[in-house]
């Protein structure tokens, strides 16, 4: 059976209600009061708009507030001298970052030889190769390594039709080379007569001419390089030249050399 509550209860209850009323009336009313004054303060200061910052490399996108998008300018963003500076900084380093390596075949480097080199140039006409060979002892005491530094010149690339690869009909250069070991010299030994030689056998300058078939890889296939390159170069060194012109029985493959090689296009 229900049963009223005291009449002391029913009052004290009512004030609590009373309470918690006025409590959450006042709650009401200061966030209401608190967004009319940060609206207020918004739109005396002009930042009723959103201004939207879109930095590409150097240049600054900037929309005004109150402006539509007839008004967007762009220019160059200010940067102090310290920023060029860094910017000059980190170019420089970067540029000696290899874009390429390679891997060649014969061509008076050794039975193989592996490097890497830069591209550049407008259309990445020139190249510039740094290459670490291995020649086996075939019949001497031991097997011998070379290096040799190699320029590159490749006047046209043509792309064959609508496909990926292209063809580079012509590639010509001139590439030093020099094989380790003490029995190699640069200036001749005091143990033949002056001008018994004439020439060094520790270095030869050589003179290629060559072509190129190239695969650009499919972007969403690509691991670690950007397209494949295979050639082949026809080359002779100074020595060879030499000897070609004072000795008439010579055939041309008793002074050139063909080479296959790889690169691998990195960036």
């Amino acid at each position: 059976m229900y049963s009223p509550l005291p009449p002391m209860v029913m009052k004290e209850k009512s004030y609590i209600s009373n309470n918690i009323y006025n409590v959450y009336r006042a709650l009401i009313l200061g966030a209401f009061c608190l967004g009319f004054l940060c609206t207020a303060g918004a739109q005396e200061s002009g930042l009723t708009d959103t201004v939207f910052i879109i930095k590409e490399v150097h240049d600054t996108l900037w929309l005004p507030p109150h402006a539509d998008l007839q008004d967007v300018h762009t220019g160059p963003a200010s940067t102090s001298r310290y920023d060029r500076r860094v910017h000059r900084y980190r170019r420089h380093w970067a540029a000696l970052i290899p874009t390429h390596t390679k891997m060649q075949f014969a061509g008076n480097m050794g039975l193989l030889s592996f490097g890497f080199g830069w591209d550049y140039g407008k259309r990445n006409q020139w190249e510039t190769d740094l290459s670490l060979g291995f020649v086996p002892k075939y019949n001497s005491d031991k097997a011998k390594a070379t290096f040799t530094l190699k320029q590159n010149y490749i006047p046209w690339s043509l792309q064959i039709k609508q496909s990926r690869f292209s063809a580079e009909p012509l590639t010509c250069g001139i590439y030093f080379n020099t094989v380790f070991g003490n029995e190699f010299w640069v200036s001749e030994p005091e143990r033949y007569p002056k001008g018994y030689y004439g020439f060094s056998s520790k270095v030869r300058i050589h003179a290629f001419l060559g072509q190129r078939l190239t695969y650009d890889i499919d972007p969403k296939r690509r691991f670690t390089a950007k397209n494949l390159t295979l050639f082949y170069e026809i080359s002779t060194c100074d020595l060879y030249i030499i000897s070609a012109f004072t000795n008439r029985y010579l055939r041309p493959r008793d002074y050139l050399s063909l080479s296959f090689g790889v690169k691998l296009q990195l960036l």
